[in-house]
């Protein structure tokens, strides 16, 4: 059996048929388009990708559409703005697919013309600083690629619909005792602008939404 990537999809006609068509063997897309108004539904359709269409806005919402949508036994996530290159997800993968690990997370290099912003890196180290103690394992970033078992995941049940989604699957793992790893992944120019940290809205949501997720289970620890 294959291994399924979800990639939640909002707006990304211009990155959508590099992405695809960088997908290796063995792996299929499945685009969650979270009301884009630039047709990047049929573009991924077209382009031979399952196309879920998650009406809920928001970042979490199309994951976990995403994840329901899945069959395999391993699932990768990704996103679609081609900032991550699709070749590279066996990198992530393998360990998952081979009982090495149980979410492998992709940790991003930077490679020339890319853009990430330092106010998001220096939020992000923050960020894996934090996880490194709330779960034990050597993570410096909370990259967007990233592999898991599918049952597992959904086993986790995970309730943030919101940008907080990618932190509560680390959090909720390291809790359930998860073995999580990471390797590194090209960070490459990505088309268009960053949904989080291309606009003060977007990076101020994102922030808000994280907080969430950290009180939340601060509470429940």
């Amino acid at each position: 059996m294959g291994i399924d990537v979800v990639l939640p999809c909002l707006n990304e006609a211009a990155a959508l048929p590099w992405v695809l068509g960088r997908m290796p063997d063995g792996f299929r897309p499945i685009v969650v388009d979270n009301g884009s108004t630039d047709g990047s539904a049929k573009i991924a359709a077209g382009l031979g990708a399952t196309v879920v269409c998650e009406p809920q806005r928001g970042f979490g919402a199309a994951c976990h559409a995403g994840l329901a949508a899945a069959v395999s036994d391993v699932v990768c996530f990704m996103d679609a703005d081609a900032s991550l290159d699709p070749g590279q997800l066996h990198r992530v993968s393998e360990p998952v697919a081979t009982g090495a690990a149980d979410l492998v997370l992709g940790r991003r290099v930077l490679r020339p013309g890319a853009s990430w912003p330092m106010h998001a890196r220096l939020g992000n180290a923050v960020l894996a600083r934090r996880l490194r103690r709330r779960t034990g394992a050597s993570l410096h970033d909370l990259g967007p690629m990233r592999a898991c078992g599918r049952v597992a995941l959904l086993r986790l049940g995970l309730v943030d619909r919101r940008f907080g989604y990618p932190l509560e699957m680390v959090l909720r793992a390291g809790s359930a005792g998860w073995r999580i790893q990471e390797t590194e992944v090209d960070y490459l120019p990505r088309e268009g602008r960053s949904k989080v940290t291309g606009t003060v809205r977007g990076t101020l949501r994102a922030i808000v939404d994280m907080r969430r997720v950290m009180a939340r289970r601060d509470g429940a620890a």
